[in-house]
């Protein structure tokens, strides 16, 4: 199975079972469109269901079905949510999952290897490679400009940018 990460469940909400889910959708409220979800627990995917959820201020809150007290819901702080692959909609040419660019191969033009997407940021102008080789070095997202090419097959991202 390969899930793409959608959030993280982050806290709890009141005493009823509601959890905080910190969302890395965008929308942020995008993530309750997918009802049926896995929660990483114990080191494997589970399946669960949004009995509800909605915005509530700048997050998100959701309560888990079969979840009905605080006690209950405090087990699932911290594990990732995320759904099936074949659920979600194909990003379409030129666009990607940030699960899909981390851990691949972040290359210059002259050949230089400069290390690995650990991870992205979203910075409102664009989104940002945080990649880590020999140093950490941040990478504008823009496609033509900065980035070359995405090869999803050979996990390797070109890139045409001056990190000194």
């Amino acid at each position: 199975m390969d899930p793409v990460i959608l959030g993280q469940i982050s806290g709890l909400f009141g005493v009823m079972g509601w959890v905080k889910v910190y969302s890395y959708t965008e929308p942020r409220e995008a993530i309750l469109e997918y009802r049926d979800c896995l929660l990483m627990r114990d080191g494997e995917w589970q399946p669960v269901t949004f009995a509800e959820g909605k915005r509530h201020s700048k997050t998100v809150i959701v309560k888990l079905k079969g979840v009905d007290d605080r006690d209950a819901a405090a087990a699932y702080i911290g594990a990732d949510i995320a759904v099936p692959r074949d659920k979600m909609p194909d990003p379409g040419e030129g666009h990607y999952y940030w699960s899909d660019l981390e851990g691949m191969s972040v290359v210059h033009r002259d050949g230089t290897v400069l290390g690995k997407v650990a991870y992205l940021l979203a910075t409102g102008a664009n989104d940002v490679l945080v990649v880590q080789g020999e140093k950490e070095v941040l990478i504008p997202f823009l496609p033509e400009e900065v980035i070359l090419d995405v090869d999803q097959v050979t996990g390797v991202i070109r890139v045409d940018w001056d990190w000194d």
